[in-house]
């Protein structure tokens, strides 16, 4: 399994505009984040985590090292803009079919809302052609991979984080509920968010994201959905556990 960061930022993404602290100024490109999102890559399948509104920016990026041409299932965590903002952009994609997106219900229907044209009975040529599957709590499979989705609490919110194998990913979340936990046992790798010190009322702070890690005991984990007042990359990784890291744009990592 392959998983490529495409964004490790937050909703407003480093730099934010207007901004010149010594992260948004800094010149280490680990500091640059766009939006939050994952690519997976396992069994010969593709498998995007969200699709935000930086997602064509981040796709031409990648492709500098790799040609994409299908993305077999798109899994979304929850509604909000910078996880759903570039659903269009998967137009591309759609050249042999629809594309799978998996969402639930109340998410699909906030998209079917957003991007109406996409979904009418009578298209307008050259839109998206993306086919809405709702999913809920329970196991389900995209291509043939297994999915396992986590209850997570975005504050009041509920969202869902995914596990693929041994691997998870938990971005936006501010608590866990206590039943979710046996869903995250025995990971290799878990990526989790952590926006930064100081307490928000809907997103972890780098030291909840800490106490998950001691918690669910990951063999490695990589942190993301982190904003400019998380610190300088450079100096932030010095801080943390040694199976702490932190995810930045462009990073791939190779679970076997």
């Amino acid at each position: 399994m392959k998983i490529r960061f495409l964004g490790t930022g937050t909703s407003t993404g480093n730099p934010e505009i207007g901004c010149s602290c010594e992260v948004c100024t800094s010149s280490d490109k680990r500091d640059e984040r766009l939006r939050a999102s994952v690519l997976i890559e396992t069994d010969g399948k593709r498998l995007l985590i969200d699709c935000g509104p930086d997602f064509r920016q981040q796709m031409l990026c990648a492709q500098q090292t790799e040609k994409y041409t299908e993305i077999d299932g798109v899994l979304l965590t929850h509604e909000h803009y910078d996880h759903v903002g570039g659903l269009d952009d998967l137009r591309v994609f759609c050249a042999k079919g629809a594309v799978e997106i998996f969402a639930e219900d109340y998410v699909a229907q906030a998209i079917r809302t957003r991007i109406a044209y996409v979904f009418k009975e009578h298209k307008y040529p050259g839109v998206p052609n993306l086919r809405m599957n709702e999913i809920g709590n329970a196991p389900f499979s995209v291509a043939g991979i297994n999915i396992i989705p986590i209850r997570l609490l975005h504050g009041r919110l509920p969202i869902l984080g995914y596990r693929i194998a041994d691997f998870a990913y938990l971005t936006d979340l501010k608590t866990i509920p206590e039943e979710e936990y046996a869903k995250l046992e025995n990971l290799d790798v878990l990526v989790i968010n952590a926006l930064r010190h100081k307490e928000h009322i809907s997103h972890q702070t780098v030291a909840d994201a800490i106490r998950q890690v001691e918690k669910i005991k990951p063999k490695q984990t990589y942190l993301t959905h982190v904003s400019h007042h998380f610190g300088l990359h450079s100096v932030m990784e010095k801080t943390l556990p040694e199976t702490v890291a932190i995810a930045y744009d462009g990073l791939e990592i190779l679970m076997i």
